[in-house]
C-alpha cells in the first residue's frame, strides 16, 4: 500500500474500516440474538429498524467505491446503530426500570402513584420532587420561560433516576445543611423517604421531628437516601409538572436508564370540578360564573383552561404516534378506567413497566378502592373508586360543562369523553360519558 497514491491509500483505509464496522455490527447482532433467544416474549429486546439499502450497496456508486465524503454519513449511521445495540444490552443486563407517571393536578395521580409507592420493598418512589424546581424558578427575578423550566425538569429527573439528589438540593428552600433537610415537599407521601434508612438524628434547635405516615422520623438525609435508592430494584416518580413528553427524550436516550412513561388523563370537566373544590381560592371566577350562568370565552381563566387541555393533548399525541425514539415506552391511561377496573388497570401498568405485580400492591388496591367511607382531605388516596369517578356530574352546572366542551373539545375527543347536550344528560348517570377505547398496544 506504500506504493499507492495518498488519495488511494485513504480510500482503501476507509474501505477497510468500513468492513471492520460491518463485522462488529454482525457480532453485535449475534449477541443480541443469543440474548433475545433466552428471554421471554415480554423481555425480548426490540430490534432497531433496518436500513433501506444493504451495507454492501452503500459501498458502491456507479460501479466504483464511494468517496470519503459519501462514506462519512454511512459511518455516522453505523456508529448510531452500534450505540443503540450497546444501550439495549446494557439495559437488559441491569434489569432496573424507571417509571415516570405524568399527569396534571386533580387527575387522580396521587391515588395511581400509590400503585408503585406500595411496592416499597423493591421500589424507590418519589412524590412530586419537581415542586421545588417550579417554585424556585417561578420565584426567581423576572420568572423563567417554559423552555428553561422544561430543561430543568429534565435534568432533575435524570439525576433522581440515577439516585443523585445533588441537583434537587439546589432548588430546596431553605437550602439543606450538609445534605440534610426537613423541607422536602410532601415527603410523607413517599414510603422510601419515611424509613430509618434515610432519617438523620434530630439536632436540637435546628430540626424538629418530621411526621411521616403515623411515625416520627428525623430530617431527611440525602446521602443516606441516595444509598438507599441505589439498593432498590426499581425507581418511580410521580409529577404533575412536565407539560410535554417530547422534552423527556434525553431520558430515553440515556443508556443508564430504562424509562417507561405512563400518562394519566381525566375528563377535563371532572378536573375543573375537582379543582374548584381543592383550590377554591384560585377559581373564584369559575365559582362566580357557576352562579351567574355566563362564562366569557375570552377571559384569561378560560384561555388558561384551553391551554392546559391543548398541552395535555399535544403530549399524548406524541406518545400515541409511537415515534421511533420512544421505543414502545409510552402508555396512556384514563383515570375513569382505573376507577372502574383498578386491579385490571394496575396489572396492565405493571406489565407495561416490566415489574412484578406483587400481592402487597394488590391488597392495597383492594382495600383502597372499596372503601365504605372515604377518608377526609382533597389529597386522600382512600376512595370508593366506582362512585368517585361520576361524582362531578352532580356538582357541575351545565353552563360550565358546556364551556369546557367548547375549549377542550379536541382533547375530549382524543381521549373518548362524550359531550353532554343539556342538564338532564349531564346528571343522568345511566348515560355513560365514556367511550370504550384502547390506547396502549403492547
Amino acid at each position: 500500500m506504500a506504493l499507492l497514491h495518498p488519495r488511494m491509500r485513504n480510500k482503501y483505509a476507509v474501505f477497510f474500516v468500513f468492513i471492520v464496522a460491518l463485522v462488529i455490527i454482525e457480532k453485535e447482532n449475534n449477541i443480541i440474538s443469543r440474548v433475545s433467544d433466552k428471554l421471554t416474549p415480554k423481555q425480548n429486546l426490540q430490534t432497531p429498524p433496518q436500513p433501506n439499502v444493504s451495507a454492501m450497496g452503500l459501498l458502491k456508486h456507479n460501479s466504483s467505491y464511494a468517496s470519503l465524503s459519501e462514506l462519512e454519513p454511512t459511518f455516522v449511521h453505523l456508529k448510531r446503530r452500534l450505540e443503540n445495540y450497546t444501550k439495549q444490552v446494557a439495559r437488559h443486563r441491569d434489569g432496573r426500570k424507571h417509571i415516570l407517571l405524568l399527569a396534571t393536578t386533580r387527575t387522580g395521580s396521587s391515588f395511581v402513584g400509590e400503585f408503585f409507592n406500595q411496592q416499597d420493598r423493591n421500589m424507590f418512589y418519589l412524590y412530586e420532587p419537581l415542586w421545588h424546581v417550579e417554585r424556585k424558578l417561578n420565584l426567581a427575578a423576572g420568572g423563567t420561560n417554559a423552555l428553561a423550566m422544561a430543561r430543568a425538569y429534565q435534568d432533575v429527573l435524570q439525576q433522581l433516576f440515577l439516585c443523585n439528589f445533588t441537583l434537587l438540593e439546589s432548588f430546596i428552600e431553605p437550602p439543606p445543611v450538609a445534605h440534610v433537610t426537613a423541607a422536602l415537599f410532601r415527603r410523607e407521601s413517599s414510603a422510601s423517604l419515611c424509613t430509618d434508612h434515610v432519617c438523620s438524628p434530630v439536632v436540637k434547635d435546628v430540626f424538629e421531628r418530621y411526621h411521616c405516615k403515623e411515625r416520627s422520623c428525623g430530617p431527611l438525609n440525602f446521602t443516606r437516601a441516595s444509598e438507599f435508592c441505589l439498593r432498590k430494584a426499581h425507581r418511580a416518580i410521580k409529577t404533575v409538572r412536565v407539560r410535554q413528553l417530547e422534552s423527556l427524550r434525553p431520558l430515553v436516550e440515556d443508556p443508564r436508564l430504562d424509562v417507561r412513561f405512563i400518562q394519566l388523563v381525566r375528563d377535563p370537566r371532572a378536573v375543573l370540578a375537582s379543582r374548584m373544590v381543592a383550590f377554591s381560592y384560585k377559581y373564584t371566577s369559575w365559582k362566580q360564573w357557576e352562579v351567574t350562568g355566563e362564562v366569557p370565552v375570552d377571559d384569561d381563566e378560560v384561555k388558561r383552561l384551553k391551554g392546559n387541555c391543548d398541552s395535555i393533548r399535544l403530549s399524548a399525541e406524541v406518545g400515541l404516534r409511537r415515534p421511533a425514539w420512544l421505543q414502545r415506552r409510552y402508555m396512556l391511561v384514563r383515570y375513569e378506567d382505573i376507577a372502574r377496573y383498578p386491579m385490571q388497570k394496575a396489572a396492565e401498568m405493571y406489565r407495561f413497566s416490566g415489574i412484578p405485580f406483587t400481592p402487597q400492591v394488590k391488597e392495597w388496591i383492594r382495600k383502597n378502592t372499596q372503601a365504605s367511607k372515604e377518608a377526609d382531605g382533597v389529597y386522600s388516596t382512600q376512595k370508593n373508586s366506582s362512585k368517585q369517578v361520576e361524582k362531578w356530574r352532580s356538582s357541575m352546572p351545565f353552563n360550565l360543562a358546556r364551556m369546557v366542551q367548547k375549549v377542550c373539545g379536541p382533547t375530549m375527543k382524543l381521549f373518548g369523553y362524550r359531550f353532554v347536550n343539556d342538564e338532564d344528560m349531564l346528571t343522568n348517570k345511566s348515560i355513560s360519558l365514556l367511550e370504550e377505547k384502547v390506547f396502549h398496544f403492547p
